[in-house]
C-alpha cells in the first residue's frame, strides 16, 4: 500500500545522462518517515562520510514526506540532503512553497542525483515523462530569470527549484530556491547542485496523495487547523507581522546579538527593523506556502530612497543578520540585502553574519581596506548591501565572503571571531541570554541552527510552558524532546511553525491515519530520535568537530540587559545532555542506544 507515499524514487545519473525509477525502500520509510529522515537514510547508506562535499561522490537527494501535499496543516515541505560544503556535516535543508507537493503529485517521493554532468542540465518531470535537458542557456542566470525562462519553456504550471550563479561559482552557502522565494537555504545544498552542473528541477504533476484512513485523517487535519487558528501566535501574530514580530520580543529579552555579538545583545534601534515597522512602511500583503493557514511570508516593496526594491521577506533571521548583527537600523537596506539573497540563492543568515564578522575584523585592523575595496564599519548600511551584492555576483571581496565567516576569519588570523558552530553561523539568539539555545547550537547536527529544536518557544515565548532562559537545570531534557520532535516534523513534510500551536498528539494522529499505522505517540516520536542519532553517527564518521560554542559565548560576559554578566554554561548542560541522550561522556551514541533505535 502506498498510503502517504507514491512508492517511487527517481535515480538520476548525471554523468551517464540516465533516469531510472525504483521502488521506495518501505522498511526505511517506516523507520525514518520521509523528507529529512528518509533522505538522510538513503544518503548514509550510499555515501562515504569522508567523501569530498565538492566531489562527484557526494550525492544530492530531494525527498518529500508522507504528509507533503496532503490537507495536513502547512504540509508543503521537502528536504534537500547532501554532505555540506560549509560544514562537512550531514546537510538537510528544508523548504516550503509548492515544489514538494508537485513532486508528489507527479508520482515521486524523492530524487537521488549521482555523479556530475559534463555540461549544465536540468531535470524535466511531467508525470511519467522524466528527462534531462540541456541548461547551457540558463547557466549564469539568477533565480528569477531561471524560473521565468523555464516557465516559458516548459509551461507556467510547472514548479521550479533552481540555483543561481552563487551555486555555480563556489559560494559555500548557496541554497536551492523554489517558487522564486522559498529556500532550502542552509549548509550549501545549492553549492552541491552547482558542482553537479544541475541548474534546476522542473515538475508538474496531476496525481494526488492517497491516505489510509481518509475520514479520520481529514478530521485530524481540520481539528489541528482549528487549533492553529485559535492560537495567538499561529492564528494572529505570525500572520499580522511575520517572523519579524520576534525582533522586539527577543531584544527585550536581551538576546539579540549586535555587532557580531561583540557589543552585547540589546539593539537600541530594534524597533526600526521590527515586524511592526515593516508592516507599517513596506508590506503589500502576507503570503503562505502550500496548505498554510498561518501565512507568515511577507511581500514587501520599497519605493523610495537608495535601496528601492521589491520582493519577499525579510524573515526574522535575515532581519537580524543584516540589521542588528551588522549594527544597521536602515530597514530598506535590510530588505534590499534580503531580496538579493533570494534573487541569487544564498543563505541570509550566513551572509549577514559573515559580513558582521568582516566588520569586526576591519575595525580591529585585521582586515585591510585594500582587500575590501571600501570602509567596512558596523552601522554602514551601504557597505553591508555592497558586500551582499559582491558575494551574490562572486566579485572582489565577495569571493572571500562566499567562504563563510569561519574560513574568512581564519584567513585573517582570528577564527574565534566567527560566530559559528561546526563552521555554520549561529542565528539570531544569543546563547548567553538564553541558555538552552546555546546548548542547541552546540549540539546541532548541521552546525549553528535554531530550527533543529526551537527551545526559544519555552524559553522566551512560553510555549508550551514558560521556562527561565537564564537557568541551565532541565534544559538538556527539554532540548532532546524538542530536537526529536523537530526531526519528526521535518520528516513528515509539515512546517515547524505548526508546533507553536499543536504538538506531538496532533502530528502523530495525522501521520497514523495517513500511513495506516497504529503506533503510539511515543513510538512515532522515537522515529525522530532515530533520525537524530543517524545524523550524529554520520558526523562522527565524517570527523566533524566536537559540540562547542565560539569562545565569545563561553567567556565574554554580556555587558547589559536582563542577562548582564552572563556567559553560556555549556559544559554544565552538555554533560546532562549526553546522559539523557544515552550517549557516552564524549558525546558518542552507545551500542545499547543504537541497538534500541535499530541503528546497529
Amino acid at each position: 500500500m502506498n498510503n502517504g507515499y507514491t512508492g517511487v524514487i527517481l535515480r538520476v545519473d548525471l554523468k551517464k545522462g540516465t533516469v531510472a525509477k525504483e521502488p521506495l525502500n518501505w522498511k526505511n520509510a517506516e523507520d525514518f518517515v520521509g523528507a529529512r529522515g528518509l533522505g538522510t537514510k538513503y544518503y548514509c547508506d550510499e555515501c562515504d562520510p569522508n567523501c569530498d562535499p565538492l566531489g562527484p561522490d557526494n550525492k544530492l537527494i530531494f525527498m518529500t514526506g508522507p504528509l507533503t501535499g496532503t490537507v495536513a496543516p502547512s504540509a508543503g515541505r521537502y528536504d534537500v540532503v547532501a554532505k555540506s560544503p560549509l560544514t562537512g556535516a550531514i546537510g538537510a535543508a528544508n523548504s516550503g512553497g509548492h515544489f514538494g507537493p508537485e513532486l508528489k503529485y507527479a508520482g515521486y517521493d524523492g530524487i537521488i542525483f549521482e555523479n556530475v554532468a559534463d555540461h549544465p542540465v536540468y531535470l524535466y518531470i511531467n508525470d511519467d515523462k522524466v528527462e534531462l535537458r540541456d541548461a547551457s542557456h540558463l547557466w549564469g542566470k539568477d533565480v528569477y530569470e531561471t524560473t521565468d525562462l523555464l516557465n516559458a519553456e516548459c509551461g507556467e504550471s510547472f514548479r521550479v527549484a533552481c540555483i543561481a550563479p552563487t551555486g555555480e561559482n563556489g559560494c559555500l552557502f548557496a541554497g536551492v530556491m523554489n517558487d522564486k522565494h522559498r529556500a532550502a537555504g542552509r549548509g550549501g545544498m545549492g553549492t552541491v547542485m552547482g558542482v553537479k552542473k544541475l541548474k534546476a528541477v522542473v515538475v508538474k504533476g496531476t496525481g494526488s496523495v492517497r491516505v489510509a484512513r481518509p475520514k479520520e485523517f481529514f478530521q485530524d487535519c481540520m481539528d489541528a487547523r482549528a487549533t492553529l487558528k485559535a492560537h495567538p501566535v499561529t492564528g494572529a501574530g505570525l500572520s499580522a507581522y511575520g517572523t519579524q514580530i520576534l525582533v522586539n520580543i527577543i531584544n527585550a529579552s536581551g538576546a539579540m546579538p549586535k555587532n557580531n555579538g561583540r557589543d552585547g545583545s540589546v539593539f537600541a534601534d530594534a524597533d526600526d527593523i521590527s515586524g511592526e515597522t515593516l508592516t507599517a512602511k513596506y508590506l503589500l500583503r502576507n503570503k503562505g506556502c502550500f496548505g498554510c493557514s498561518i501565512g507568515c511570508g511577507r511581500v514587501t516593496d520599497i519605493k523610495e530612497g537608495p535601496f528601492k526594491s521589491k520582493g519577499e521577506g525579510p524573515e526574522y533571521e535575515a532581519g537580524w543578520s543584516f540589521g542588528a548583527d551588522c549594527g544597521v537600523n536602515d530597514l530598506a537596506a535590510v530588505c534590499d540585502a534580503n531580496f538579493l539573497c533570494n534573487q541569487y540563492g544564498i543563505d541570509p543568515i550566513t551572509m549577514g553574519a559573515t559580513i558582521a564578522c568582516a566588520m569586526e575584523l576591519y575595525e580591529m585592523g585585521a582586515l585591510p581596506e585594500s582587500d575590501v575595496g571600501f570602509p567596512l564599519r558596523f552601522g554602514d548600511a551601504a557597505a553591508m548591501v555592497k558586500c551582499t551584492e559582491l558575494t551574490c555576483k562572486g566579485e572582489g571581496f565577495g569571493k572571500i565572503l562566499g567562504l563563510g565567516s569561519y574560513r574568512m576569519a581564519e584567513k585573517y588570523g582570528h577564527p574565534e571571531l566567527s560566530m559559528s558552530v561546526k563552521k555554520q553561523e549561529m542565528p539570531a539568539y544569543d546563547g548567553r541570554a538564553i541558555q538552552g539555545i546555546g546548548l542547541e547550537y552546540a549540539t546541532s547536527n548541521r552546525g549553528g541552527c535554531h530550527v533543529r529544536g526551537y527551545v526559544i518557544s519555552p524559553e522566551v515565548l512560553g510555549i508550551p510552558v514558560k521556562t527561565d532562559p537564564l537557568v541551565t537545570e532541565g534544559k538538556a531534557g527539554l532540548l532532546k524532546t524538542f530536537q526529536d520532535l523537530t526531526a519528526l516534523v521535518d520528516s513528515t513534510g509539515m512546517c515547524l511553525f505548526t508546533t507553536f500551536g499543536i504538538g506531538l498528539p496532533e502530528i502523530a494522529a495525522a501521520y497514523r491515519d495517513a500511513v495506516g499505522t497504529d503506533e503510539s505517540d511515543e513510538d512515532i516520536l522515537l522515529k525522530g530520535e532515530r533520525v537524530w542519532n543517524l545524523e550524529k553517527q554520520f558526523n562522527i564518521a565524517a570527523g566533524v568537530e566536537k559540540d562547542t560554542l565560539p569562545p565569545r559565548l563561553l567567556r565574554e560576559e554580556l555587558p547589559e540587559g536582563p542577562a548582564q554578566g552572563k556567559v553560556n554554561q555549556l559544559q554544565t548542560m552538555l554533560a546532562e545532555y549526553y546522559q539523557v541522550r544515552g550517549w557516552t561522556a564524549e558525546g558518542i551514541p552507545t551500542p545499547e542506544k543504537l541497538q534500541a533505535l535499530k541503528l546497529s
